[in-house]
C-alpha cells in the first residue's frame, strides 16, 4: 500500500466551483427502468459534460534543469602551481560528464482484466438459490470462464456496487442503491481474480462505512484493493501486486463519489480525501503523479482503471480520449482499463501501450429483456482481456492485448463464452467494436 499527501488536492478543490449533479446515474436491471438507446453511427464521437477547470489538465511541466553546484576542490597543476588550460578542460568534462545509468532487467508480465461486476437483484436472488437458500452462490456464474480468469500472472476485476460483510441492507429491485452479499468477493477469489477495484459511481451507496466494509470484504476475500478509501490515512492507496520478480501497481478513478450521471468535483465534506479518488478533480497531470509515485516505490508497471464515459454509447467521448491520450504518452503510466458505461467500447493503441476504454458487463441482469426493450443487446457482452506487458533492460514498455468476448445469460446469470460458433452475434459485435475507431487504432486479435 503506498499514500501520498493531499496538498495538491487541497489547492486544486479550492480552485473548483460546481453545484453538485445529484441526478442518479442509470445502472439499472431487471426490475429497474432502463435508459433509451443511443444512436449507433459507426464513428461518431461524444463529449461528457463539460467538467470545470480541473477535469483535464494539461500535462505536467517538465522538470527545470538545476544548476551545478561549483566544484571547489583544486585540479592538477603546471610546475608554477597553475593549472594548465588542458588540465582544467579534461577536469571540466570528467565534473560534467553524466553518469551511465545502469542496464534493468528485463521483466514481463501477463494481466488479465473483465468487466463490471454488477449484482442487481435477480442476480443475488439466483446466488441465493444456488446455495439453497442458506447463503448466497455466486460461483457457478463463474465456472465457464474461469480457465481464462487464471490463465494470467494477474487477473483484476472492476467491483461497481458495496459489499455488505454481514448480508444486510441488501439490494432490492428498482432501486438504484446497492449493497452485494460478500459472498460475491469469496466468488470472484475461487474464479481467479488477484484484485479488485472500486473506483465507481456507487462508492457512496452505503456511506463512508459501506466504502469501509467493501474494502474489508475484498481484502478478507484474499484480494487486493484499488480505488477509494475511508480511512484519510490511506489517501492515496495503490494495489500492489508482486509476480515472482515483477511489481505491478493498480490505481483507480471515478467520475464522481456520489451517484451523479455526469463528471463532478463534488466531495463528501466529511472524507475530503475523497477528491483524490476523482479525475474530474485532480486531473490527467494528478494521475501521472500518482503513477509516478507508484513507479517511485518499485512498480515495474503501473495499471490504472478509469470509470469514465457516457453510459450505453459505443464510442468513447472526445473526454476519455484526450485523457488516454496524456496518460500514455507518459512513461508513468502502462495500461487504462475502462468501465462504467455497460457496453463494449474500442481499443486504442497509443505510444506502444492500450487503453480499452470500455470492458462492458460482465456480471449483470441488464438486458433488453428485463427491461422491456429499453436497454441494448450490449448490455449482456463483456469480455476477458490479456495483456503482455514487456520492460527492456532500458526501461521501455511494449504490450501486446488479446480478447475474448463474454455474454451473461439471463436466465441464470451465468457467464457464456462468446465464440464464432456459440453466442455468434455477440462475438463478431465485439470484435467489431475494437476496431471502431480505424484498422490502425488497435492491433488487438480475439482468443477464439
Amino acid at each position: 500500500m503506498s499514500s501520498r499527501a493531499g496538498t495538491r488536492l487541497h489547492t486544486r478543490v479550492l480552485a473548483l466551483a460546481v453545484a453538485p449533479l445529484l441526478v442518479l446515474s442509470a445502472c439499472g436491471g431487471g426490475e429497474q427502468a432502463g435508459l433509451e438507446p443511443p444512436p449507433l453511427d459507426a464513428g461518431e464521437s461524444t463529449t461528457t459534460a463539460d467538467v470545470p477547470s480541473g477535469g483535464q489538465v494539461s500535462p505536467p511541466e517538465g522538470w527545470e534543469e538545476g544548476t551545478e553546484t561549483e566544484d571547489q576542490s583544486e585540479g592538477p597543476t603546471d610546475d608554477s602551481g597553475e593549472q594548465t588550460e588542458e588540465q582544467t578542460e579534461e577536469q571540466t568534462e570528467e565534473q560534467t560528464e553524466e553518469p551511465t545509468p545502469e542496464e534493468g532487467e528485463p521483466k514481463e508480465v501477463t494481466i488479465g482484466a473483465a468487466g463490471d461486476l454488477l449484482a442487481h437483484a435477480p442476480v443475488i436472488a439466483n446466488a441465493q438459490a444456488n446455495a439453497g437458500g442458506d447463503g448466497y452462490d455466486f460461483s457457478a456464474m463463474f465456472a465457464d470462464v474461469k480457465g481464462l480468469l487464471t490463465d494470467n500472472d494477474l487477473t483484476i476485476c472492476h467491483m461497481e456496487t458495496p459489499l455488505s460483510p454481514d448480508n444486510t441492507n441488501i439490494t432490492v429491485p428498482r432501486v438504484l442503491v446497492f449493497n452485494t452479499p460478500h459472498e460475491l468477493a469469496d466468488a470472484v477469489a475461487d474464479a481467479g481474480y488477484d484484485g479488485c477495484d472500486f473506483a465507481s459511481n456507487h462508492t457512496w451507496d452505503q456511506g463512508l462505512s459501506g466504502l469501509a466494509d467493501t474494502q474489508q470484504v475484498i481484502e478478507d476475500a484474499g484480494l487486493q484493493y484499488a480505488g477509494p478509501v475511508a480511512d484519510e490515512a490511506d489517501a492515496g492507496h495503490h494495489a500492489s501486486y508482486q509476480v515472482d520478480d515483477v511489481n505491478v501497481a493498480q490505481l483507480a478513478y471515478t467520475y464522481t463519489i456520489y451517484n451523479s450521471g455526469q463528471p463532478t468535483t463534488d466531495i463528501p465534506p466529511e472524507a475530503p480525501w475523497l477528491g483524490e479518488s476523482l479525475w474530474p478533480v485532480i486531473g490527467a497531470e494528478g494521475i501521472i503523479e500518482d503513477a509516478e509515485g507508484a513507479k517511485a516505490d518499485g512498480a515495474d508497471f503501473v495499471v490504472v482503471s478509469m470509470h469514465w464515459g457516457n453510459e450505453y454509447w459505443t464510442d468513447p467521448t472526445d473526454q476519455q480520449r484526450e485523457i488516454a491520450a496524456e496518460l500514455l504518452e507518459s512513461d508513468a503510466v502502462d495500461l487504462i482499463l475502462g468501465t462504467h458505461v455497460h457496453v463494449i467500447q474500442p481499443c486504442e493503441k497509443i505510444n506502444g501501450k492500450y487503453v480499452i476504454y470500455g470492458l462492458g458487463n460482465f456480471l449483470s441482469n441488464q438486458s433488453p429483456d428485463t427491461t422491456a426493450g429499453k436497454l441494448r443487446p450490449e448490455t449482456q457482452e463483456g469480455m476477458i482481456a490479456r495483456f503482455h506487458l514487456r520492460k527492456d533492460a532500458d526501461g521501455e514498455v511494449s504490450s501486446q492485448m488479446e480478447f475474448q468476448p463474454t455474454r451473461v445469460q439471463i436466465d441464470n446469470h451465468v457467464i457464456r463464452l462468446a465464440t464464432p460458433d456459440q453466442n455468434a452475434e455477440t462475438y463478431h459485435r465485439v470484435v467489431e467494436t475494437m476496431d471502431r475507431l480505424g484498422e490502425d487504432a488497435c492491433d488487438a486479435e480475439p482468443l477464439s
